[in-house]
C-alpha cells in the first residue's frame, strides 16, 4: 500500500461533495474504500456501473433523492460520470441534507462531461489524483533507495499497479494495458471519437516532442486534419490527464517567444508505451526530454499536495535564449534549467538583464529529490 498524499479524513466537509477525479487506475477507488474501513461515519456505497442506482438517481426527484440518501451519515458514488444528470442529482441531495456528508469519484470523463460545474457552483471541492509522486514515495522509503529507482520512474512512469510490479518486463506489459485499455480507449469511447489513429498519431507526434514548442498547424499538417480538430483533440487530451499544456513567458521583450506551447505528458510510461520504447537509459537519445519531463510533472504534484499555488510557464527568445521552467508566485520569478548532469549553467544574458530580481537555478541528479520532495 502506497501512502497517498490524499487526506479524505481532512477534505470531506458536511454540505458539500468532495470530488476526487483523475485518470483511470490511478487509486481513486482504492483511497476511498481504505477511508471508509477506518472511518465511524455510517456510509452508503454505489457506484455509478449499477443501472440501477444510476437510473433512479438521474431522475432527480424528492422521493428518488430521498430513497437514496436514508438515515446514512455519508455518501459514496464511484465512477459517477456514468450517471446521467448527476450534477442536479448532487444538488438536490446536498440542497435537502445539508448536514450529510458527500464523495464522488471519477475518471478524467466526469470533467469532460460538464455534468457538475454549475449545477454543484459552491458545493464541491475538487482534489485531483495523479500517477505516484516522487513526494509521496518519499515517505515511505529512504533517498538513496529512491535514487537508485530512478531509472524505473523515468522508463515505466509511477501507476501504482506499476510500482507494485518488480520484474521489468511485467512493469511493461501493465503500462502497456494501461495505455491501450484503460486511458486512452476510455478517451475515445466516452466522446465518441471515431477516428481513433488520428489521436494516436498525434500522442506519437508530441512524445517525440517534449520540450520543443508545438505548431497546431504543423501538428494539422502532418495528421491531415484541420487545426480546429488538432486544438479539440489537445484540449481533450490535457483535461483526460494525459498531456500537460505549458505556456511560454512573456512580459517585456518583443524578442520573448510565447505563442506557441509545450506539452509534457503526466506520466512518462504511458508516453514510452506510445513510442514503444522501454530501452534502458544508457541506450536511449531522449535523456534530455525524459528529464525535463519527469522533473515539470513531478514539481507540480509536490506543489498541488502541498497546496501550494504558482503560475508555470517556459521562457524563450528568438535568438534561442530559454529556461525550462519559470513559476510565478508572490509577486517573484522563479527559474530552472533541467540538466540531467551537472554543468553549473548560469541564467541567460536576456532573462538577467530583464528581470533582474528574479531567481535562476539548475536542476540536475544532484539536487534535484529537493525540488521535487
Amino acid at each position: 500500500m502506497i501512502n497517498r498524499a490524499l487526506d479524505i479524513q481532512k477534505l470531506i466537509e458536511k454540505g458539500k461533495v468532495l470530488m476526487i477525479y483523475g485518470p483511470r487506475q490511478v487509486g481513486k477507488t482504492t483511497s476511498v474504500n481504505q477511508f471508509l474501513s477506518e472511518t465511524e461515519l455510517k456510509y452508503r456505497y454505489d457506484t455509478g456501473d449499477n443501472f440501477e442506482i444510476a437510473n433512479n438517481l438521474s431522475q432527480c426527484t424528492y422521493a428518488s433523492t430521498d430513497e437514496h440518501v436514508g438515515n446514512y451519515e455519508l455518501i459514496v458514488i464511484d465512477e459517477a460520470q456514468k450517471i446521467e444528470n448527476i450534477g442536479n442529482a448532487l444538488k438536490l441531495m446536498v440542497d435537502r441534507y445539508p448536514n450529510k456528508f458527500y464523495i464522488v469519484t471519477g475518471s478524467s470523463s466526469f470533467d469532460l462531461a460538464n455534468k457538475t460545474d454549475e449545477s454543484l457552483t459552491g458545493r464541491k471541492k475538487v482534489y485531483t489524483l495523479y500517477p505516484v509522486s516522487q513526494y509521496e514515495i518519499a515517505k515511505d522509503i529512504s533517498i538513496s533507495e529512491l535514487k537508485s529507482k530512478l531509472q524505473n520512474y523515468l522508463i515505466y512512469g509511477s501507476y501504482p499497479e506499476v510500482l507494485s510490479k518488480r520484474i521489468l518486463s511485467e512493469k511493461e506489459f501493465v503500462v502497456k494495458m494501461i495505455t491501450n485499455s484503460y486511458l486512452i480507449k476510455d478517451i475515445l469511447e466516452f466522446n465518441r471519437i471515431k477516428n481513433s489513429n488520428t489521436i494516436y498519431k498525434l500522442l506519437k507526434l508530441l512524445a517525440f516532442q517534449i520540450g520543443s514548442e508545438v505548431s497546431t498547424s504543423e501538428l494539422a499538417s502532418n495528421l491531415s486534419v484541420d487545426t480546429k480538430t488538432v486544438i479539440y483533440y489537445l484540449d481533450l487530451l490535457e483535461k483526460s490527464f494525459v498531456i500537460m499544456p505549458l505556456y511560454g513567458f512573456s512580459k517585456n521583450l518583443r524578442s520573448e517567444i510565447n505563442k506557441m506551447n509545450k506539452f509534457y505528458f503526466y506520466d512518462l510510461g504511458i508516453r514510452n508505451a506510445l513510442i514503444s520504447n522501454f530501452n534502458k537509459i544508457d541506450d536511449r537519445n531522449d535523456i534530455g526530454q525524459l528529464w525535463e519531463n519527469f522533473l515539470l510533472l513531478e514539481r507540480i504534484k509536490r506543489n498541488e499536495y502541498k497546496q501550494f499555488s504558482t503560475n508555470y510557464y517556459f521562457w524563450r527568445t528568438y535568438e534561442q535564449q530559454e529556461i525550462d521552467l519559470i513559476e510565478e508566485n508572490s509577486g517573484k520569478l522563479f527559474g530552472y534549467e533541467f540538466k540531467w548532469k551537472l554543468q553549473n549553467s548560469v541564467a541567460p544574458k536576456q532573462w538577467a538583464e530583464t528581470y533582474k530580481n528574479a531567481s535562476y537555478l539548475e536542476i540536475n541528479q544532484d539536487n534535484y529529490l529537493k525540488f521535487i520532495t
